[in-house]
């Protein structure tokens, strides 16, 4: 057997390790912000009322928010917000973000505020107003 005719051998190629990243993966597709903006919140229960209820927002991002509240509902309810916008944000005018969204994770009520934690993804239409 000649040099050209033989086969060269295969390489093993070492098995990569996965590494763990040093921080934790935000699984999110947009990054939140820790904004504690006041809001009013308004829907219906699932017995049929309707309610309207202020809230602080925990944590807001473009696509939803995160709050709590002391009326009860289930994932799918329908929800109108009336957030109140920093002056910072606005050009020193009074602003607010009226948008509505659908609860999609809704987490038990802590035992000393008895508030319901809810998680809303906004829908596609929203308008700033001035307020007074």
């Amino acid at each position: 057997m000649t040099k050209a005719a033989a086969k060269p051998k295969a390489r093993k190629r070492p098995a990569r390790k996965s590494a763990k990243p040093p921080v934790d993966i935000n699984r999110r597709r947009e990054w939140r912000f820790d904004m504690p903006l006041p809001a009013v919140v308004e829907g219906r229960l699932t017995k049929g009322g309707s309610f309207k209820e202020q809230v602080r927002l925990e944590n807001i991002s473009s696509t939803g928010a995160y709050f709590c509240l002391d009326s009860g509902l289930c994932v799918g309810s329908r929800l109108n917000l009336r957030i109140d916008l920093p002056k910072e944000a606005t050009g020193g005018k009074k602003m607010k973000l009226q948008i509505g969204g659908m609860t999609i994770r809704l987490e038990k009520p802590d035992i000393k505020g008895k508030k319901q934690g809810v998680a809303v993804r906004f829908s596609k239409n929203f308008k700033f107003v001035g307020s007074k």
